[in-house]
């Protein structure tokens, strides 16, 4: 049987490197506008620690990563996608 090997990711806050699956995945399609957790197109990663997440520059940092602007809408959403985030295990870091 053939091993995975974990895809690795480098978080845009922290600039640590974590497993993909230990990531919230924010992406940019050209068609569907700002996805989470899925779409092809350029992407953005962030750890669900509660540092980096509540980071003060976070939405800079998505806009330098996305190469895009983000309006308010997109904080409002955001926030409540990090809200769902409840049984990570580097939650509170």
């Amino acid at each position: 049987m053939i091993q995975q090997i974990p895809v690795m990711r480098i978080c845009i806050s922290c600039r640590k490197t974590y497993d993909r699956k230990n990531l919230l995945k924010i992406t940019k399609d050209h068609k569907e506008g700002i996805m989470f957790h899925k779409g092809m197109g350029r992407s953005a990663y962030i750890c669900k620690s509660r540092k980096c997440y509540s980071d003060s520059k976070i939405k800079k940092k998505l806009q330098k990563a996305l190469k895009t602007s983000l309006g308010p809408e997109f904080i409002e959403i955001f926030e409540k996608e990090i809200t769902s985030y409840n049984d990570y295990p580097n939650k509170g870091i």
